[in-house]
C-alpha cells in the first residue's frame, strides 16, 4: 500500500503525516508513506485543500488532520 500525506509543511499537515504513521503502526500494515511538498505534484492530484491523504493514488481525504482512528476507517474502506 501506497500512502502519500499532501501538505505545505504547516502544523495540519504534520499532524497528519504523523497521525496517519500511528495508524499505519496499529493496523501492522506493510505501508511506504511519503510526504509531499511540492506544489505541481499536489495540484496534479487536483487537491485544492491541504492536508490531504491519498491512498494507492487516490485522494481519500482532503482538508483536515484526521485523527488516526479516521486514518484507520479509511485505509480500511480502501482494501487495506
Amino acid at each position: 500500500m501506497n500512502i502519500k500525506i499532501l501538505g505545505g509543511g504547516c502544523a495540519s499537515c504534520k499532524k497528519l503525516l504523523e497521525n496517519t504513521k500511528k495508524a499505519v503502526i496499529e493496523m501492522n500494515l506493510p505501508a511506504e508513506i511519503e510526504y509531499i511538498t511540492d506544489m505541481e505534484k499536489i495540484m496534479a492530484y487536483g487537491v485544492m485543500r491541504m492536508p490531504a491523504l491519498v491512498v494507492d493514488e487516490k485522494v481519500v481525504a482532503m482538508g483536515k488532520a484526521l485523527k488516526p482512528a479516521d486514518v484507520v476507517k479509511l485505509l480500511k474502506k480502501a482494501g487495506a
